[in-house]
């Protein structure tokens, strides 16, 4: 493995590959091949509480901060397997956290610390709206008790193993706020009576076996107190999410960069070509060491971006810049990765393809990069916005 400076979360680092060495390559490869689930790994993170990071101690999580909660994703990332499974639920701890009422952390927090339930979803992208959310057209309509809901979410992820989503939708139509941002609201969904109820789930086919889903709401039911926060004030709820959701995902890039560079820099030592390794080649040296320089960039950005979101203060750009640096150099990485094992790196049992799949995703999402130079010119250099 390459040599990486200790950091204060040494301990941390060590527990989460202790684990992991617990299921090595051939387990997610087997995982990726059956278009599965990873049930063992996500039931083994559960219970060993790296999933109840961010939870309170009085709730019976860890109390820990966002900055620890992306090293656990990073290490899962580095030793080969995919927090894609189960980073949701670190990411929508922000909005419950934060935004939610003393009952409702009493009511979930501690079921969703020992396991019992799952919070790994989050509703928020539709298929007419894309990443324009303001633009959302799921609806909430409040009668008597109730909110009733209909409309319509795509690409929503791990539906299928969690108790629990976060739902984003109007409760005021567009035509009747302010601001664009006004009149939406965030609501908790017992996604296992929903589907009874009123939520339609088709599961989405795609190239990373990534858990996700198209969903159709049709007068569905849910009962006003699993609103979070006030009505109206949804939007500006969920940036926390999402800003959190960035950065924990700059994490796994970096974790994934990682994990490219570990494999080609021992696969270029070993492979003799010609009478010499081809790691002797500045044509396979230099574009190895330009992917390990973004990728220790990135890491320091992302550090910067929990830092800040710990602190409470203003993250929205940092979380943004260490999304697309970290995306980008584990991009590079896996390019190098791939192109120095020649056809064996398109072999299953060197496990770089899957992991070439699976980091390719984050170029798009969970905000693509033109989303990013739209926001960094906008909000952090005062140019016009754009759309």
């Amino acid at each position: 493995m390459i040599k990486t400076a200790p950091d204060r979360y040494q301990d941390i680092r060590d527990a989460v590959r202790a684990l992991c060495a617990g299921f090595p390559d051939g387990y997610h490869r087997n995982i990726d091949e059956q278009r599965g689930y990873p049930e063992a790994f996500v039931e083994a993170l559960t219970q060993a509480g790296w999933l109840a990071a961010l939870i309170p101690h009085e709730y019976g999580g860890s109390g820990l901060g966002l900055v620890e909660a992306s090293v656990i994703m990073e290490e899962i990332n580095r030793s080969g397997g995919n927090s894609g499974a189960c980073h949701g639920q670190m990411y929508n701890m922000g909005t419950l956290l934060r935004h939610g009422s003393l009952a409702q952390k009493e009511r979930y927090l501690p079921k969703i610390a020992s396991g019992e339930w799952r919070l790994q979803s989050m509703g928020v992208t539709e298929p007419t709206t894309g990443t324009d959310t303001t633009k959302i057209k799921t609806s909430a309509v409040k009668k008597g008790d109730r909110y009733v809901v209909n409309g319509q979410k795509v690409w929503i992820s791990r539906v299928q193993h969690s108790e629990w989503m976060i739902l984003l939708a109007r409760t005021t139509p567009l035509a009747d706020v302010r601001k664009k941002s006004e009149g939406m609201s965030i609501f908790m969904v017992d996604l296992r009576l929903a589907e009874k109820t009123g939520m339609t789930v088709r599961p989405i086919r795609n190239m990373v076996n990534h858990e996700t889903n198209e969903l159709f709401f049709e007068n569905l039911e849910i009962p006003e107190e699993n609103l979070i926060g006030q009505e109206g004030q949804g939007f500006r709820y969920i940036l926390d999410g999402l800003n959190a959701e960035r950065t924990l995902i700059a994490a796994e890039c970096i974790g994934d960069g990682y994990w490219f560079l570990d494999r080609v820099t021992k696969y270029v030592k070993e492979r003799v070509v010609f009478g010499r390794p081809i790691g002797q080649n500045q044509g396979v040296q230099f574009p190895i060491a330009d992917a390990y320089i973004e990728v220790e960039a990135a890491n320091l950005m992302r550090f910067k971006a929990c830092e800040l979101f710990d602190a409470g203060q203003p993250c929205a750009a940092q979380a943004n810049m260490a999304k697309y640096l970290a995306a980008k150099a584990s991009w590079e990485a896996a390019n190098a990765c791939i192109q120095f094992h020649g056809g064996f790196g398109f072999a299953n049992e060197y496990d770089v393809e899957r992991k070439f799949r699976e980091t390719r995703l984050y170029q798009v999402a969970p905000i693509s990069t033109n989303m990013i130079y739209a926001y960094v010119a906008e909000h952090v250099l005062g140019l016009p916005r754009s759309f």
